[in-house]
């Protein structure tokens, strides 16, 4: 939890007007006064219960200073008094600190942040369901049969290649060739000199970060967004800096505001079917997202890994290829086979310009010299078969994502979410912050599970959400769903559970 002192130097604001709209967001309705409210709140409770709700959702920042009461009375068309209240009531339940002379900040109260046991791959405890639910990684498996004729297939090329020393270090060049055809028909013309095959996305990224980033430097990512990309940040000394993700990408205004105020070297988005909310970016926010980028002089990491698990719409193109030219130049793109075909291929790629590839190549010859040979023949391989088996992904995930809708509706009615177009999973507000305790007692019931915290740059937002992913067969999400429900429910003591295997995928 941030001190006083940490609040006092802040950087981070939210104005009058975007908060009064944001406000109107969770209230769906003109103001809080009058939001349709079961327990008939006062207005002033309305309106603390809708910035509560902002805070714990991360669509308001921690340590974000908030508008002078005046002003947001103003902007709201309520009386001060209400507003006042409001506050006074925030102050008392600990989700905003004052200092005379200073401002607002938002907070949170003590106890509020994630239960650090909560959220991973635990083991399941003593007692509980014979078999694990694993619902903390959203992939696919590889049918086994299809494994073994293509490692049969491309027996021949391994055998030509043997010769051969085997270092390549941008990557085996047939395999480039084979991700910039793949780009030139998501409407992206790309040579292969400006392919870098990495061993998955997040190595792509990590090399990325590396080339671009120094200690210290600042880089702006979605809130919510994935973890493991954080993390990376973090311990190459990055400093995160969130932006709120809405119904319809990250949010521009507040983009474009932070990339004025804290000069990012980096901003790392997932515009496709974005992880862990769904939420696919509009054409509006991506052209404003790039406009506001190349202003800044900041380079955008296009996280693609999902870009082909399209469900509901038509498979969106490449982000650089829906900018204009100019801003598509500071526009690195970063691709992964491992949600398309299998996550035990290990094979990435990084799309950008033929110089910059250069300079990646090298910078990954410090790391690790060069990629599997064996891997990216197979992975050329499966490339060369076409979107058969994507499309059998597709079909796979329309019929999961139903059958996890429908448990969800029939066992869990409190719970909600939105249907996302695309993309491995649900993002799903349990009503009320219990998130990392749910974890918890999941784990004691039979399911791995993540809980919302794991996804805020902040600790503990999201406390109130889980990702759900649908990648598993109907009947074990049926199944998943019951215990879900069942350690929801529980109100019996259960041992903590040990802290272990803490990753999410």
């Amino acid at each position: 939890m941030a001190g006083p002192m940490e609040l006092v130097t802040t950087d981070r604001t939210v104005g009058s007007t975007r908060l009064a709209r944001l406000i109107r967001e969770v209230s769906h309705l003109g103001g809080p006064e009058q939001a349709a409210d079961p327990e008939r709140r006062p207005a002033y409770r309305a309106l603390a219960h809708s910035v509560r709700a902002l805070i714990l959702d991360g669509r308001i920042a921690l340590r974000t200073r908030v508008p002078a009461e005046r002003d947001l009375a103003a902007a709201l068309g309520l009386s001060r008094t209400t507003v006042t209240a409001a506050y006074d009531l925030l102050r008392e339940d600990g989700f905003l600190e004052s200092r005379r002379g200073s401002g607002t900040w938002t907070m949170l109260p003590p106890g509020a942040g994630p239960n650090v046991s909560g959220g991973w791959l635990l083991p399941v405890q003593p007692g509980a369901a014979d078999v694990a639910i694993d619902l903390s990684c959203a992939s696919f498996g590889m049918p086994g049969e299809l494994m073994a004729q293509m490692l049969a297939e491309c027996a021949p090329t391994v055998a030509k290649l043997t010769g051969d020393t085997g270092y390549y270090h941008a990557g085996w060049p047939e395999l480039r060739e084979l991700i910039a055809e793949r780009y030139a028909e998501r409407g992206l013309p790309t040579t292969p000199d400006q392919i870098v095959i990495t061993s998955g996305a997040q190595h792509g990224t990590v090399l990325t970060l590396g080339l671009l980033c120094g200690p210290g430097d600042r880089v702006v990512v979605e809130s919510p967004t994935y973890p493991n990309s954080v993390e990376a940040m973090r311990r190459a000394r990055l400093r995160p800096v969130p932006v709120p993700v809405g119904e319809d990408g990250i949010e521009s205004d507040v983009l474009a505001a932070q990339l004025r105020q804290a000069a990012p070297r980096v901003a790392y988005l997932i515009p496709d079917f974005q992880n862990p909310t769904g939420v696919l970016m509009s054409p509006e926010r991506r052209a404003a997202a790039a406009d506001a980028a190349r202003a800044a002089g900041t380079w955008i990491i296009n996280d693609e890994t999902v870009s082909d698990m399209s469900l509901d719409v038509a498979s969106p193109p490449s982000f650089p290829a829906s900018v204009s030219r100019a801003c598509a130049e500071q526009v690195i793109s970063i691709g992964s086979m491992s949600k398309s075909h299998w996550g035990g291929l290990r094979i990435g790629w990084i799309r950008t310009t033929p110089r910059m590839a250069i300079e990646l190549a090298g910078q990954r010859v410090a790391m690790d010299m060069a990629g599997s040979v064996l891997d990216q023949i197979l992975a050329a391989a499966l490339l060369r078969r076409g979107w058969g088996i994507v499309e059998e992904r597709r079909e796979a995930l329309r019929r999961q994502r139903a059958a996890l809708e429908s448990a969800l509706a029939a066992e869990l009615p409190e719970w909600s979410w939105r249907t996302p177009p695309g993309g491995l999973s649900l993002w799903v507000d349990l009503g009320e912050p219990s998130s990392s305790q749910l974890a918890d007692r999941a784990a004691a019931f039979g399911v791995r599970l993540v809980g919302g915290p794991q996804f805020g740059v902040d600790p503990g937002t999201f406390e109130h959400r889980v990702r759900i992913p649908y990648t598993l067969p109907e009947d074990t999400l049926r199944e998943a769903v019951r215990r879900l429900a069942s350690a929801f429910r529980c109100e019996a003591a259960l041992p903590p559970q040990p802290e272990e295997n803490r990753w999410v995928a």
